[in-house]
């Protein structure tokens, strides 16, 4: 009879855990490196000037930039001032000794000096060449006060010709001959030359209109046509009784010596 293999006593072991593989845990990515962005320096483009060469006016006028004995009032003192391109300072004593000086080039009779040249701009605004100095060679165009002068100019245009548009008849004849204007035509003729002489010379133009002078030349050059008075070389008279009226001199023209009289 086959034995019967018997179990020992207890309950049975438990299988062994086997140890857990340690994790594999992942890297995070490294942040990439920002590239640096080079930053832009602002420059305030309202300091750049220009300067006008009024002597030499050629391809290329050369201002030398020798040293320059100048009184500083902030020191109470001479100082010697030199344009040196890679210097900050114009003043020699802030400079380095081996700097170089160089001559400051107008092209074409003008000299644009950019907004990031502090120092050639106070070397010509300290130069005593320059015409605010009392020099004659070379002076700085104020844009602003430029355009300001355009601005006042057109204004002045547009009023003048707004008279020619807007104003009395006889207003208009009495200017058209002060102006020497045959005003022996049809008005829009007249009014024509006008225009023309509004817009060439608006401030005469203007003033005109309210001289006095203006309208009594006027009222004599009317009476010559009229045949009320006549004029000759030597005298203006009635043209009736021949009297005269006021001798004219040499050389005078008989309406002036007349309105002057009057």
């Amino acid at each position: 009879m086959a034995q019967q293999t018997r179990r020992a006593p207890g309950r049975p072991k438990k299988a062994q855990a086997q140890p857990a593989a340690p994790a594999v845990v992942a890297e995070a990515p490294k942040p990439k490196a920002k590239k640096s962005i080079p930053i832009k320096q602002k420059i305030n483009e309202s300091r750049a000037c220009t300067y006008e060469a009024l002597k030499n006016k050629g391809v290329a006028f050369m201002l030398m930039t020798k040293q320059l004995r100048i009184y500083d009032e902030e020191s109470d003192s001479i100082r010697i001032a030199r344009y040196c391109p890679n210097e900050d300072s114009i003043w020699k004593e802030n400079q380095s000794e081996l700097s170089k000086v160089e001559p400051i080039t107008f092209r074409d009779g003008y000299l644009t000096v950019r907004a990031d040249q502090p120092n050639l701009r106070d070397f010509l605004d300290i130069h005593p060449a320059n015409v605010a100095n009392g020099g004659k060679m070379f002076k700085k165009i104020d844009n602003k006060v430029n355009s300001e002068k355009e601005v006042e100019k057109e204004f002045e245009v547009f009023d003048a010709v707004s008279l020619v548009k807007s104003s009395d008849l006889n207003d208009l004849l009495a200017v058209a001959l002060y102006f020497k204007v045959n005003i022996d035509r049809n008005v829009s003729e007249i009014k024509f030359d006008l225009l023309k002489i509004a817009k060439k010379n608006p401030s005469e133009f203007i003033k005109s209109f309210d001289d006095p002078i203006v309208k009594c030349k006027a009222t004599i050059r009317q009476a010559t046509d009229y045949q009320i008075i006549k004029s000759s070389k030597d005298s203006v008279r009635w043209y009736d009784s021949n009297g005269i009226i006021v001798s004219v001199p040499h050389g005078q023209d008989p309406v002036d010596i007349m309105s002057d009289s009057v």
